[in-house]
């Protein structure tokens, strides 16, 4: 059983808008190929187009008018509106504030108490923190409408807080600390700030800094060696489902992965590949490998400390 019906696949949606564009009035060839190239794949337009003039599908006629009345409409179902429910009440995407008032009497499908999460840190962000909230948002009006900010920043360095004029470029969000970032560009800053440790935002729309936008950072890459004992490579393909990768058979149940990354993951890629333990082992490039054995050296040593 699926959840989500089939009629909410991109053939659907596009007809649906093909039936109303021929309701309106407004249906010729162009118009047909520009809804199918928006709404569904690129080669989809040869399979909607001819299955309608050829009246596989008798939704248009030849004059491009339809003998449909009412314009198309996808109800959701009860079983939808609950997962959807289940959505947004999720903290972090409530941080997007979405508003969806025609759910406020629906029960969730599940609530985040049944959701059991391993390999993640327990200091995420304060999700529900009203000053969190409120900067979270700020910064995403920001990165939308190309607004520099005046940010005041805390750090271990300096706890009382640094103030800094950024561009905001994008937000990134880590699951396995389950921590937010915003990726900036300016002077004297981190590329990579986390959004816990900002104090306060205000938006300089007409300050006269403009800081150089960011440059493109170093593409750099590790290989691993995969051994796919309890479902490993499927657990390594979603850990890493949001970096480039490469992944290719090599004997039986061995597997090369390659992932490329962004100098500024490369701390946390450390850790995610030694949450995977003698499953997986590091072999290229020697820089990465070194990172590695200086993680399990400390890790060592931190155990001898508390021993003692």
């Amino acid at each position: 059983m699926t959840l989500f019906s089939e009629i909410y696949g991109a053939y659907y949606e596009a007809v649906a808008e093909i039936i109303r564009a021929a309701q309106n009035g407004d249906l010729n060839d162009e118009k047909l190929r520009e809804i199918c190239a928006v709404h569904a794949f690129p080669e989809s337009r040869f399979t909607i187009e001819s299955s309608l003039k050829e009246q596989k599908w008798q939704l248009i006629r030849e004059d491009g008018t339809t003998p449909i009345e009412n314009p198309p409409d996808m109800p959701l179902t009860l079983l939808e509106k609950r997962w959807l429910k289940s959505i947004i009440t999720d903290p972090r995407v409530r941080l997007f504030d979405p508003r969806f008032p025609k759910l406020d009497d629906v029960t969730p499908l599940f609530t985040e108490e049944d959701i059991v999460v391993y390999d993640r840190y327990a200091d995420g962000d304060p999700f529900e923190d009203k000053t969190y909230i409120e900067n979270f948002r700020l910064i995403l009006h920001a990165i939308r409408t190309k607004t520099p900010l005046n940010l005041v920043y805390r750090s271990p360095k300096n706890p009382r807080g640094v103030k800094f004029l950024v561009i905001p470029e994008k937000l990134e969000y880590s699951k396995k600390d389950d921590k937010f970032r915003l990726i900036a560009s300016g002077k004297n800053i981190t590329p990579t700030i986390n959004l816990s440790r900002i104090v306060s935002v205000q938006p300089a729309p007409h300050e006269n800094f403009v800081p150089k936008l960011r440059e493109k950072t170093e593409r750099l890459y590790f290989t691993m060696i995969l051994t796919d004992e309890r479902k490993a490579l499927d657990r390594v393909l979603l850990h890493f489902a949001h970096f480039e990768k490469r992944a290719e058979r090599i004997s039986g149940d061995k597997y090369r992965i390659t992932v490329t990354y962004d100098r500024w993951d490369e701390s946390e890629l450390v850790i995610r590949v030694l949450s995977f333990g003698p499953m997986v082992k590091v072999t290229a490039p020697d820089k990465f490998v070194a990172l590695i054995k200086n993680k399990l050296a400390d890790q060592y040593n931190i155990g001898l400390s508390k021993r003692r």
